[in-house]
């Protein structure tokens, strides 16, 4: 599980379900990494509210620092928790590639 994940709300009082719900989300992402990346590991959560004409709609934005890299997605729909199931799988194919790229250059160079 990842270390520190920062949950913030921005227009959007995150109640005690969806912190969990995100913190299980996210905090199960470290799975994706090579081992030496999870130490190092950080997120931050903001999830926002935005008034629209046609109703209210929730933005989930999840920043993963890794290193060497910034690892970032977003989206909105009507529906909290879709957004975060919808930007954790964004995620997982961020870390999948980032995973590929590090292995790989570590085969390379001995």
């Amino acid at each position: 599980m990842i270390a520190s994940i920062d949950v913030t709300g921005i227009k959007y009082e995150v109640d005690a379900k969806t912190l969990k719900y995100v913190t299980e989300k996210v905090g199960k992402l470290d799975r994706y990494l090579p081992s030496h990346a999870r130490r190092s590991m950080t997120a931050d959560v903001k999830l926002k509210q935005v008034n629209r004409d046609h109703g209210n709609k929730y933005e989930a934005e999840v920043i993963v620092h890794v290193p060497d890299r910034i690892l970032t997605a977003s989206d909105s729909t009507f529906n909290m928790m879709a957004a975060v199931d919808i930007v954790e799988a964004k995620l997982i194919a961020q870390l999948r590639k980032y995973k590929e790229s590090v292995v790989e250059r570590k085969i390379a160079t001995v």
